[in-house]
Formats: C-alpha cells, sequence, structure tokens
C-alpha cells in the first residue's frame, strides 16, 4: 500500500507521466493541455541540452531517432544529480551500463558520445594549473617532463575524431585511435590525434612517483618496440616532448 501523502502520490504520478506519458497516465482532474505543457517544455530541453553536448552524435542519429534514445534514458533511467551540466556525464554512463542498443543505431555510439562529452568534462573540469615544484623552461630531455592534469589520453577502437553524417564507419578500424584531449591555461580545450609511441610516452608520464627523465623514459620505448636505432627514437621524442609542452600538455619538468 503506498503510504505516502496525497500531495506526495500526486507528485509521483505527476513525474511519472512527464518522464513516459505513453505508459504513465497523468494525475486525475488535471486538464491534459496543462500537462502538454510540461510534457514538452521537459522533454525539449533535455533533447536540447544532450544535443548541445552530443552535437555529431545526434546530427547521426537524426531527429526521430534522437528522440527516441532519449525518451528511453528519461522514462527508465533514474538520474541522481541535480546539476544540469552533469546531465551529459549521466547520459553516457546511461549508454555505457544500462541502454540496450536498437539495431538501426551506429556501432560507434558510445565511443563517439564519451569523445564529445570529454570536451564539456575539461571545460567544467575545476583543476587549477599549479606550476609548483615545476620548472616550466626546464630541459624536457634531462629532467622529468611532468603532465598537466588536464591532459586526457584516450584510445578508442573507431576513429571517433573523424566521424561525420557523411562519414560513418560500421566496424572497427583494427588498430587503436589514440587522442590526447587538453585545456590550455587560456581555457581552450584542444584534440591532437597521436600514435601509439606517444601515447606510451605519456602513459609513463602518468606515473607521478617516477623520476625518469624524458631521456630515459624514450630510450625506455625504444627497448619496449625493438626499434633497431632507438637515436631515432630519441630524436623524435624530443621534437615530440617540445610540441606537447607548448600545447600545455606538458607544463615544464619537476625541480
Amino acid at each position: 500500500m503506498d503510504k505516502s501523502l496525497p500531495f506526495q502520490q500526486l507528485q509521483h504520478a505527476f513525474a511519472a507521466h512527464i518522464r513516459d506519458p505513453d505508459n504513465q497516465p497523468a494525475p486525475e482532474g488535471i486538464e491534459d493541455r496543462r500537462m502538454t505543457i510540461y510534457r514538452d517544455l521537459f522533454f525539449n530541453n533535455l533533447v536540447k541540452l544532450l544535443a548541445g553536448t552530443f552535437p555529431v552524435l545526434s546530427k547521426i542519429m537524426g531527429d526521430e531517432r534522437w528522440r527516441v534514445l532519449i525518451r528511453r534514458y528519461f522514462s527508465t533511467h533514474r538520474s541522481q544529480t541535480p546539476y544540469f551540466l552533469q546531465i551529459p556525464k549521466d547520459f553516457l554512463g546511461y549508454l555505457q551500463d544500462e541502454h540496450t542498443a536498437a539495431n538501426d543505431e551506429p556501432p560507434f555510439l558510445n565511443e563517439l558520445a564519451h569523445y564529445e562529452w570529454v570536451e564539456l568534462a575539461l571545460q567544467i573540469d575545476t583543476t587549477e594549473f599549479d606550476l609548483s615544484g615545476i620548472d616550466p623552461d626546464g630541459d624536457l630531455m634531462a629532467g622529468r617532463p611532468v603532465l598537466s592534469p588536464l591532459a586526457w589520453v584516450l584510445a578508442y577502437d573507431y576513429p571517433v575524431h573523424q566521424i561525420s553524417p557523411a562519414n560513418q564507419p560500421q566496424k572497427p578500424a583494427g588498430q587503436s585511435t589514440f587522442l590526447v584531449v587538453y585545456r590550455q591555461r587560456d581555457d581552450q580545450v584542444g584534440f591532437m590525434e597521436i600514435n601509439a609511441v606517444t601515447a606510451r610516452l605519456l602513459e609513463l608520464l602518468q606515473d607521478d612517483a617516477s623520476t625518469a627523465t624524458g631521456s630515459e623514459l624514450l630510450a625506455q620505448i625504444a627497448v619496449e618496440i625493438n626499434h633497431p636505432n632507438p637515436q631515432v627514437v630519441s630524436d623524435g621524442g624530443k621534437d615530440i616532448l617540445a610540441d606537447l609542452h607548448g600545447k600545455d600538455i606538458i607544463l615544464g619538468t619537476k625541480t
């Protein structure tokens, strides 16, 4: 038996109908014209909010499929966040953990959604650049390069940065696509495609406890890939470190 107060029962019925009007009846005594205003207001605002975070995915899905997907999320998922800027992350979690893909949905849906969400995640990240204990002009080969906390190294099965309504791969590329997404000191978010060697270098730099220099890390990578000429890896790696430093992906060296 529902022991909640009559007003609470009305609230529950109202909310249930707003989320899933096809399967949950509207509360008795409320004119449908008025309910329509609330149904459209809540749902259309959600559709617009998520399309703004996932612009490429929403265009690929098209209006009808996109609205069906958002309706499934709205009607079946119980969001735990009261913050609008956290709703896209909540939606991404729904796609990854709860959503059962329909036959007409693109196979890269989850990966593209994650890639598009990352830009918002970095924009609203409250982490500040902290240069204490860092020499911004330090020698990146002789010292220990410091990776920015606002640089994310990502790997995807699909080339998500190339996907568009006109380019929709139907199966994985066969090799991973590596990207680094980063926020610079002027708060601009950038995306950079990298190769497996650079991805490995950035992975090694994520170990804050390590004191290995840039030169030592590149020598380690040369051994790992069994390169016939380690100096080539070192020379190329030096240029890569400089490029990463120029983009604020590397902040300098440990002092």
